[in-house]
């Protein structure tokens, strides 16, 4: 590193020093958001020294990041996205490619998915002319179950995608089991649960494909962004593929000939010889993140399992001081599992003598931040009333979901001065109902 680009970095974590947030806790004035994205003066450092080498696309710091997320979770290839949504895209996708012969998915097939979740994990099996047959879940876990996957798998029924639910994973060794016994593809979508354990292995590394989102609620920011993780290699080269254009040739930009025969190639019906870089086999995409979003994700790495240990942590304070408030009921860890938890999952009991929007308002009116459980039953939007799909079961507890859950947050940034301050705003709303309604 040049002498002056040091000096430069040296006064950018000065600056950082200078500038980061001292402010006292005051309750009922500091804002206490369900997400927040915990940066320091290495992440600062590192943004500013990508910008400095005007790295602005997608390269070096990508690439090492995309090396370093797979040895982390233990998987042979990560590719880096612009976002979670793209990489639910492109785990889907690389599942319809005709380089899977028998086993790709076509335009009627079924993927078995939850009711009770976040849209991106629906909608690229909409986009693909796929089927979702939709699922309930468990008001416990706020997860689906082995027996209700097991009865929605029908004959047209070829592949599985799944969110791990606020980071708890939902039951997915038995699932992946399951997936196999039936031949049917396994998407984990680990965009709210990395660092997450079930039955001691780290949730992403069941499936044939898993996908993580890079949004600064989530628990590694790069600000946009997201990943595609396989431990198949063939699976990986169709995920490039689709996120690099489409286009046949690895090489990445700037490289030449990686393969030593980038002018020997005949594919489809090009004259034998046409330049591999400009040869597709995918009908795909741009999306591609950049080296600045690489550079963020290295040094956020560093520090996941400290993030782990907080989320944990603040969790368990939740959970604790929560404990016996009437009128609610609390979340559960799925059995075996130890979450690395994205949010703190509340639903009203509906005899409760209040309502979700009456505690909400309370929590919002003191500054605690809120947020629904994701869409709630998606069956029942405007984008999916007129779109082919099958439910399997009933979605009793999607309904539930959608009338009366929310959830707070567990991130870093939450001292146990905060979340001392949300627990007893929680205990005085249901404490005074309860006593108004009995008087």
């Amino acid at each position: 590193m040049s002498g002056g680009k040091a000096l430069l970095l040296e006064h950018v974590r000065k600056y950082h020093r200078e500038t980061a947030s001292t402010q006292e806790f005051v309750p009922g004035v500091t804002p206490l958001l369900p997400a927040g994205a915990v940066l320091d003066e290495d992440d600062r450092a590192a943004l500013v020294e990508t910008a400095l080498d005007l790295r602005i696309t997608s390269g070096v710091k990508t690439r090492k990041f995309e090396s370093a997320l797979a040895r982390a979770l233990g998987l042979r290839k990560a590719h880096m996205t612009n976002s979670g949504s793209s990489a639910n895209l492109l785990a889907l996708t690389a599942l319809t490619s005709p380089h899977l012969e028998d086993r790709r998915l076509v335009p009627g097939d079924e993927v078995i998915t939850v009711a009770a979740g976040f849209p991106t994990t629906v909608n690229p099996i909409v986009q693909n002319g796929l089927v979702p047959v939709f699922v309930d879940i468990d008001l416990a876990t706020y997860n689906t179950t082995l027996d209700r996957i097991e009865a929605a798998i029908g004959p047209r029924t070829r592949a599985i995608m799944i969110a791990h639910t606020l980071g708890n994973p939902f039951p997915v060794a038995e699932v992946a089991r399951l997936a196999a016994e039936h031949e049917l593809f396994l998407i984990e979508d680990n965009c709210d649960a990395v660092g997450s354990l079930h039955q001691g292995r780290l949730t992403g590394t069941f499936g044939d494909l898993s996908t993580v989102s890079f949004y600064p609620a989530h628990h590694l920011t790069t600000g946009e962004g997201g990943c595609v993780l396989t431990g198949n290699l063939a699976l990986a080269r169709i995920v490039e593929s689709l996120r690099d254009w489409g286009r046949d040739c690895w090489c990445e930009p700037g490289e030449d000939d990686k393969c030593l025969k980038r002018f020997q190639h005949q594919m489809g019906t090009l004259p034998y010889g046409y330049d591999h870089k400009y040869i597709f086999s995918h009908v795909g995409y741009n999306l591609k993140a950049t080296d600045l979003q690489g550079a963020l994700g290295l040094t956020q790495l560093a520090k996941l399992d400290d993030f782990g240990r907080a989320r944990r942590s603040n969790w368990q304070r939740l959970r604790a001081g929560l404990e016996g408030t009437p009128g609610l009921l609390l979340p559960e860890a799925t059995e075996g599992s130890d979450p690395s938890w994205f949010g703190f999952v509340i639903t009203v009991r509906p005899d409760a003598p209040f309502t979700r929007k009456g505690l909400t308002d309370f929590l919002e009116a003191r500054r605690i931040g809120t947020r629904r459980l994701f869409a709630g039953n998606l069956t029942r939007h405007p984008a999916y009333l007129d779109r082919p799909h099958r439910v399997v079961g009933d979605l009793t507890n999607s309904d539930i979901v959608t009338e009366h859950t929310f959830w707070i947050g567990v991130h870093p940034l939450l001292t146990p001065e905060m979340l001392d301050y949300m627990i007893g705003s929680v205990r005085e709303f249901c404490g005074a109902d309860r006593l108004r309604q009995a008087s």
